[in-house]
């Protein structure tokens, strides 16, 4: 093997037009090796101290070195480490496993991943959702996937949040409108609480956009993702969890052995009924089907802009979500009907033709030229667990909390479930806490999981008082519905009356379109909550429509703007999602010394922030100072999900200590034998 070197004064590689044989004679690449300028090659060993010339393009001779070497092959590193084939075929081991790979699984992935834990998805399908049945992502789900770096990434794909406009009542989309409402915080008075409330807004990805993303960037972090692989049991004992699993593609049964186990396979879950997994409520207790199309509609929706078309036809009252809907997948040619049908008798046959005389009565355009991309049945659901885990063995999403798509609860309760649990199984997996504290899961979710299931039927049933002032709730022809829609219409003192109730009745839909206070309020009362000896400030306003900052323990981290000259951030970007955050004042300053000595000595991640004039992070609009709730001297100490654990409203005596014992109480480990709180510390820490 020979290689071509150009004199240091010419040698760039745009000039290798020519290579030299041992002999000196021009000869074809294939049997030789370029290498960079100045790099002499040995020849073989008969031509060593020898030179061989011969013209180059340009006429400048090259000069060859040789003497015998080895053949090497050039080592290609990418960065990305080979997956380790393990010594036993049918045996792979993990920290966690998680069973499908919908918004719970693949936000629990992402998370886990973020985290640094060794963790495996496996979904039975071959790629992810392929309709787009969850779509709206409200506030607090955002600020999860802004925490993880993805919204962004989000925010490209989804329809913004000034696109999702009002939520529209009308008799068909090309028929007369009964009301609009604005939502998800369109009207101004309710933007601002909105934009004070959150760094993010919310927005709208359907859910066959939003599980690739979670999916990809998983992947990326370290999950190792397997399509086509089906879970068939699981046996768990002291130490870890035995799944066996099925390749679809091939057949071939293994096990894998976890230290951890996340079923997420959906409202008929498995996982859910092999661990025993209390339940109240009942399953199919109404009847639906989603009909998916193509057609373009901007003529009748582009100047009044939204995702949700409500329709009261004939029929809208039987089964379904409350009336009949269209809804916006991609503005303005991507749709999905959602129609009801009587769950008790005999379901109905779909076909092409059925879609389309569906479609077209709720579009109001009887020849409507359009695309059936597909359709299918599906039961509403009112049920919700009460205990979230077993063992090793937890569930999320819709595994644990079934209910119809009313709200858009659904997705985000589901990937704030994972958050919940993903920082906890990280603290458990690297040492910093005990087992005790994956019991906070249960503790904390299923509460959250009664009240979305309840809040999702609620907003169900709360169309029942717009028939009523329609009058048509009783109607049991398609003439007598039609015939007393016109009664809102009339100049009577019964018109006056509905029209009034009508009004109130889409009012009321602020529960279901405007409720912030559902979305991002949510409160946790567990031993991974230190209490301050104080009780929870008095609610103000409505607690389902609207959101009250307060940094009392168990509550979200308030939102404010916090920077310096050249930069401005939210608390939630300053609080990190993979450790602990101590915020506090300038004359606070020793509780922060007590976080990062407490850092470096339990070899974790606990950040401290002090807030305040000339440092680093500058309190800018006084947000902090109004919200904080303690003095410039106390401390606040957040959790990895951004919820608050604990607060102190002044300085004490001995800070270290305090934090000390305070988070070994939230993380349940030993690391202070006598560190759990009493009642008789409480007192030191209140103002």
């Amino acid at each position: 093997m020979m290689s071509v070197v150009f004199p240091p004064s010419q040698g760039n590689l745009s000039r290798a037009g020519h290579l030299l044989s041992p002999t000196g004679q021009c000869c074809n690449p294939p049997h030789f090796l370029l290498v960079i300028p100045d790099t002499f090659v040995p020849m073989p060993e008969q031509r060593t101290g020898g030179r061989a010339r011969c013209p180059n393009p340009s006429g400048t001779p090259m000069t060859v070195r040789t003497e015998r070497r080895k053949n090497i092959m050039a080592v290609f590193n990418d960065g990305i480490a080979e997956t380790t084939t393990p010594e036993n075929s049918d045996v792979v081991t993990t920290d966690v496993l998680i069973v499908g790979s919908g918004p719970a699984g693949a936000s629990a992935a992402l998370f886990l991943s973020t985290h640094g834990i060794d963790n495996i998805m496996i979904t039975k399908y071959r790629w992810t959702a392929n309709t787009p049945r969850a779509h709206i992502t409200n506030q607090r789900t955002m600020e999860i996937l802004r925490d993880v770096g993805v919204e962004d990434e989000v925010l490209a794909q989804a329809v913004p949040h000034h696109q999702m406009g009002d939520t529209i009542y009308c008799e068909s989309l090309a028929g007369e409108e009964i009301g609009r409402r604005p939502t998800w915080g369109f009207r101004p008075d309710r933007r601002a609480d909105y934009e004070l409330a959150s760094p993010s807004m919310p927005c709208d990805l359907p859910q066959t956009l939003m599980e690739p993303i979670l999916v990809e960037n998983a992947t990326k972090r370290g999950t190792q993702t397997q399509f086509s692989t089906e879970y068939i049991s699981h046996e768990q004992d002291a130490d870890g969890v035995n799944v066996r699993v099925r390749n679809r593609l091939t057949g071939h049964e293994y096990t894998i052995r976890a230290r951890y186990l996340i079923g997420a396979d959906g409202a008929r879950s498995r996982i859910a009924e092999e661990i025993d997994t209390p339940f109240e409520g009942a399953m199919d207790i109404g009847g639906s089907m989603n009909i998916q199309f193509k057609a373009d509609l901007s003529h009748l929706v582009a100047h009044r802009p939204s995702i949700l078309y409500w329709v009261f036809a004939p029929g809208s009252n039987i089964g379904g979500i409350g009336a009949g809907l269209v809804r916006c997948v991609r503005p303005w040619n991507e749709w999905l009907v959602v129609w009801g049908y009587d769950i008790t008798g005999t379901p109905p046959e779909l076909n092409d033709e059925e879609a389309k005389r569906i479609v077209r009565n709720l579009v109001g355009i009887p020849d409507l030229e359009m695309e059936i991309t597909g359709y299918s049945l599906w039961g509403n659901n009112e049920q919700y667990a009460t205990h979230m885990q077993k063992g090793r063995v937890f569930i999320a999403g819709d595994a644990a909390h079934r209910h119809p798509p009313s709200h858009g609860l659904g997705s985000n309760t589901s990937i704030q479930d994972s958050y919940n649990l993903a920082w906890k199984l990280a603290a458990v997996l690297k040492g910093h806490a005990g087992e005790e504290l994956l019991e906070t899961y249960s503790v904390e979710r299923a509460p959250v999981a009664k009240q979305i299931v309840t809040r999702a039927n609620n907003s169900s049933r709360e169309y029942g008082p717009i028939f009523e002032a329609l009058g048509v709730k009783d109607a049991t022809t398609e003439e007598e519905f039609v015939e007393k829609l016109r009664l809102r219409k009339e100049p009577t003192a019964e018109g006056a009356a509905r029209r009034k109730a009508l009004r109130a009745a889409l009012d009321n839909k602020d529960y279901e379109f405007n409720a912030q206070g559902t979305e991002i309020g949510q409160f946790y009362e567990s031993s991974a909550v230190v209490c301050d000896g104080l009780g929870r400030p008095e609610v103000t306003e409505d607690p389902m429509l609207h959101h009250q900052k307060s940094t009392y323990p168990g509550l979200r981290l308030p939102h404010a703007w916090i920077g310096d000259t050249l930069n401005k951030q939210s608390t939630h970007d300053i609080a990190t999602g993979t450790g602990f955050t101590v915020f506090t004042g300038i004359t606070g300053r020793a509780w922060a010394e007590a976080a990062e000595d407490l850092a470096r000595e339990w070899d974790m991640e606990i950040r401290a922030v002090v807030i305040g004039e000339g440092e680093v992070h500058q309190d800018l609009y006084g947000d902090w100072l109004r919200q904080r709730e303690v003095q410039e001297d106390g401390a606040i100490l957040v959790r990895p999900d951004k919820h608050i654990g604990w607060r102190a409203h002044r300085m004490v005596e001995d800070p270290r200590s305090a934090l000390a014992a305070v988070l070994s109480t939230i993380l349940s480990n030993d690391r202070v034998t006598d560190g759990q709180i009493t009642e008789a510390d409480l007192v030191v820490f209140q103002s």
